[in-house]
């Protein structure tokens, strides 16, 4: 909803602002200038990405025209995933998580929890951290190193759509030019004909320009900004895992381990301690 407001301001502002200046809205309408535009934006964007940062932006466009109305929901359940498995381990061994990490889609823990288990790349670097914790001894300090790395790899990964974006972005008003010289060259094709007919042709060349600006600084950029505030919301999961680990390492009851993962929830969907513990006792139970 909040996305779709803003885009009715962004809308209604600059072109009811053009229409009450005396504008007419048809001379807006140029085919071709959107044809040219549009065509570099998008061979552009095809040229300077392999298929995989393609997919994954237009997961992420999908993802933040989406409503999200279930992360406090997932964070919970994502804690109560991590009790069990660690639970498990403590009174089982590790050997009592190998039917687990090792078929995660068709594990009774994960499935318990659908919100958590729907996400591949989470359920990956829980199932592999466990595995390398069930290989060896380690210590808090070379867990959390190794744990870090990881995130920050996923995370430059994750970013690589919303950056691609904001090239664009910024090449958009360049395009907008290569539109509009395109029209001042027809304009000088006709430089013998009326006035007005030169007027027309160089209204239609500037819509170039004012379509390349429109785009970059009302569109592409606002949204390659909202991918990557997305993307760093969602690594919140990430580091929310890597703190539980470390403090299990550490020899930390389960408890105390969930609540340094807890404390690097987003502020606004956080629960409290006792939230959290509260919801952990009603899944246990």
């Amino acid at each position: 909803m909040q996305k779709f407001m803003g885009a009715v301001i962004i809308l209604m502002c600059v072109f009811g602002g053009y229409v009450w200046a005396g504008g007419s809205l048809m001379a807006i309408w140029q085919p071709a200038e959107f044809l040219i535009i549009i065509g570099a934006t998008v061979g552009s964007l095809i040229i300077g990405n392999p298929p995989q940062v393609l997919k994954e932006m237009r997961l992420q466009l999908r993802s933040i025209l989406s409503p999200h109305k279930e992360e406090q929901a997932f964070f919970m359940e994502l804690m109560a995933l991590l009790q069990i498995l660690l639970e498990t381990v403590r009174s089982g061994g590790f050997k009592a998580l190998d039917k687990h990490i090792e078929n995660p889609e068709e594990s009774s823990i994960f499935n318990r929890y659908p919100l958590v288990s729907r996400d591949y790349r989470l359920v990956s670097f829980i199932t592999d951290n466990l595995r390398l914790m069930a290989m060896g001894q380690m210590s808090p300090h070379e867990l959390e190193g190794l744990l870090e790395q990881e995130i920050e790899a996923i995370q430059a990964d994750l970013l690589l759509p919303s950056r691609s974006m904001q090239r664009t972005a910024e090449a958009l008003p360049g395009f907008g030019i290569l539109a509009a010289v395109g029209g001042i060259i027809i304009t000088m094709q006709a430089i013998d004909g009326s006035i007005a007919m030169i007027g027309y042709h160089v209204a239609a060349a500037l819509v170039g320009t004012f379509l390349g600006i429109f785009g970059c600084y009302c569109c592409l950029d606002p949204a390659s900004n909202a991918m990557a505030q997305r993307v760093k919301r969602d690594m919140s999961a990430f580091d929310c895992i890597r703190a539980t680990l470390v403090a299990y390492v550490a020899k930390k009851p389960t408890l105390l381990a969930i609540d340094a993962g807890r404390k690097h929830i987003q502020l606004d969907i956080k629960p409290t301690f006792n939230q959290m513990e509260r919801w952990l006792a009603e899944q246990e139970g």
